[in-house]
């Protein structure tokens, strides 16, 4: 009996030692890292006011329409020569909008518009073709008749060259003295335009341009002009001459 107790008492001790090795302790708790977090909500907040900065932003420009190429006066301004360009929204400038393209084959240039313009709406009329009293004469120059830096929306004077621009000559008797005009190329006036406007210059690599070496150009004029003009251009006696105040 005394010995079932004892091995009895044994196990018991045994069992109680050995129970509390079952339970693991405690872990320690995880250290927290404030700054990470503080980093994080402030990155965010930097990206929201980022997306907020660029929403006012974009909704204080317009869509608005800017030249790729020069249109001289009087000219309409094709598809070809427009783009589309933000720009900042100003209630003082009347800008054209982009989604307004379509209204611009109603209207024509008022004045000469170089490459990069951002058009507003008083470069734009409803007048067609030429102001009144106004005409058009093609020149065909060569050089030395022209400014070597002569460009369209210029404004030059027009000269009578060559052996009937003197004060006579020997073809004076078969009546050539007269020009179209009624004035005598005898006079000594060789003027015979002033303040007569480039509209248009061909350049380019056009071979009949090519071979014959001129330079076709024309000009805005008086009606009055005109016909001396012309009859001068047939001849090859016309030369420009850039007005100190002309050019753009």
């Amino acid at each position: 009996m005394k010995t079932q107790e004892r091995s009895s008492a044994g196990v018991g001790r045994g069992a109680a030692l050995t129970a509390p090795a079952g339970d693991r302790l405690p872990s320690p708790p995880r250290e927290r890292k404030p700054a990470l977090a503080a980093l994080a909500v402030l990155l965010v907040l930097l990206g929201a006011l980022g997306a907020t900065v660029l929403v006012m932003r974009a909704g204080d420009r317009v869509e608005a329409i800017a030249l790729t190429k020069r249109v001289p006066q009087g000219q309409p301004i094709p598809d070809s020569a427009i783009k589309s360009v933000m720009v900042a929204e100003d209630s003082d400038i009347k800008y054209v909008r982009w989604d307004q393209r379509g209204l611009l084959k109603k209207y024509r240039s008022a004045a000469d518009l170089v490459d990069g313009t951002v058009l507003v709406g008083s470069m734009l009329t409803k007048e067609k073709g030429l102001a009144a009293g106004k005409a058009v004469v093609g020149l065909s120059l060569k050089s030395g008749q022209y400014p070597p830096r002569l460009k369209e929306g210029d404004t030059v004077s027009a000269y009578r060259v060559g052996r009937e621009s003197g004060s006579g000559g020997s073809d004076a008797s078969d009546g050539s003295s007269d020009d179209a005009s009624g004035r005598n190329r005898g006079s000594g006036n060789a003027t015979i335009a002033e303040g007569a406007k480039v509209q248009s210059i061909k350049s380019g690599s056009d071979d009949s341009l090519a071979s014959s070496g001129n330079l076709p150009v024309s000009v805005v004029v008086d009606k009055s002009d005109a016909a001396e003009l012309t009859a001068a251009a047939s001849n090859g006696e016309v030369s420009l001459v850039l007005d100190s105040d002309g050019g753009s």
